[in-house]
């Protein structure tokens, strides 16, 4: 069960996403493009909105990539892509933010990170003048703490603090409660300044997952803020994707966060939406969220026929990714549908049986012939060579005649 947030709306003309409160997890995603390429960046916010990113972000670092952000809103209009787009800013946001109100404009959320908007003094005066703009432009913030850019003067005074204890706590763990402290302590001064409630979420990003998972349980215990979360530098490939399934999957069975992005570093010119689509396999796997249909299908044995049984799965899930678009619009409800396909007779039937429409192929020396279950019962045996085009033509007759009066 999802804890009590906040609901916080961020939004641009009449496309709102709503953050906490009662809304779905939703999915964000960041470019990885010069922000000052106004057609490249517009092109990749594209791109991850139609991987089924719900926010995209863009670095706002400085004079160029400030005075790009009118200009790669007003592409995405013309492109009919209304996802909002967030301002990341560090260091310099103060001054941006002050100097480029048509950047301020077109932004529908800033990213602030208090860690590195100054020192001393300049700190609290730049966070303060940020947090001012927000709301002249009523625009909600994400205060996002990072372990790797940590107020330092706040950091000393938790372990100065530490050291006075009795039994004092080791580092990492002054660390852990010292993001956890800056998080709330800027909500709280930003709500101070004028920043409604309602216009805050926070994260707490570590690179670590026991780490993530104890900061961000403290943190949930401590405040009623929207939760933004995501194990930052995640890291490389397989690494990447295990450490953040593992970390965001605990949490978020906990009933602990909001929104999430998977922090991956991407392959050598590798596709940037692959983030998004993890990140989209994880809620659906978890059955926090739909997105497509689901393919339920065996990882093959001595027993299964491997070449046949394989091209079938993938064709069948290819054949899902290219209708899901279309079939959203026009038969909703359909993103729920499960599809098996097994590759032989030990758990194909009974597997088969358990989905809306699921095919129990033949194993290695059986009759090229395999039943197709759909609601539970038998329905037909498909045999010979277009088992996997017969196969298809089912799954959209069941689509049309299951999904389509639901419009209607």
């Amino acid at each position: 069960m999802r804890k009590f947030t906040y609901s916080v709306d961020v939004a641009w003309n009449d496309n709102i996403v709503t953050i906490g409160g009662k809304s779905p997890i939703i999915v964000q995603s960041m470019t990885n493009t010069n922000t000052a390429d106004i057609y490249e960046t517009a092109i990749q916010i594209k791109e991850l909105t139609l991987a089924g990113s719900d926010l995209v972000r863009i670095p706002v670092n400085n004079v160029s990539a400030a005075n790009s952000v009118p200009a790669i809103r007003d592409h995405l209009d013309k492109m009919k892509i209304n996802t909002p787009i967030v301002g990341d800013f560090h260091y310099n946001g103060h001054k941006l933010l002050a100097d480029f109100p048509d950047c301020a404009m077109a932004l529908s959320k800033y990213r602030i990170n208090p860690g590195n908007v100054g020192i001393g003094k300049r700190r609290q005066d730049n966070f303060a003048k940020m947090i001012e703009l927000a709301c002249l432009y009523e625009k909600p913030v994400r205060i996002g703490v990072n372990w790797g850019s940590l107020d330092n003067d706040l950091l000393s005074q938790k372990m100065l603090e530490n050291s006075k204890k009795s039994y004092p706590l080791d580092k990492r763990s002054v660390i852990q409660d010292t993001l956890v402290t800056s998080a709330i302590n800027s909500a709280k001064r930003a709500e101070e300044i004028g920043l409604p409630k309602n216009s805050i979420i926070l994260s707490c990003k570590v690179s670590q997952v026991q780490d993530l998972i104890k900061v961000y349980k403290n943190l949930s215990l401590k405040s009623s803020y929207p939760l933004h979360l995501g194990l930052t530098e995640a890291g490389l490939g397989t690494k990447g994707i295990v450490a953040s399934t593992a970390a965001l999957s605990i949490l978020m069975q906990e009933g602990i966060g909001d929104t999430i992005r998977l922090s991956l570093t991407p392959e050598p010119n590798g596709n940037r939406s692959n983030e998004v689509k993890i990140a989209i396999e994880i809620l659906q796997a978890m059955g926090i969220r739909s997105f497509k249909p689901m393919v339920i299908s065996c990882p093959g044995c001595g027993r299964t026929n491997s070449s046949f049984f394989q091209e079938l799965a993938y064709s069948i899930q290819n054949y899902l990714d290219e209708k899901i678009s279309s079939w959203k619009f026009n038969y909703p409800g359909v993103e729920n549908m499960n599809i098996a396909v097994m590759g032989c007779v030990v758990n194909g039937p009974g597997e088969s049986q358990n989905a809306d429409i699921g095919i129990s192929l033949p194993g290695i020396g059986e009759a090229l012939s395999a039943p197709v279950f759909i609601d539970g019962k038998h329905e037909i045996t498909l045999k010979g060579e277009s088992i996997s085009q017969e196969f298809q033509l089912i799954i959209e007759r069941y689509v049309k005649t299951r999904y389509g009066s639901i419009k209607n």
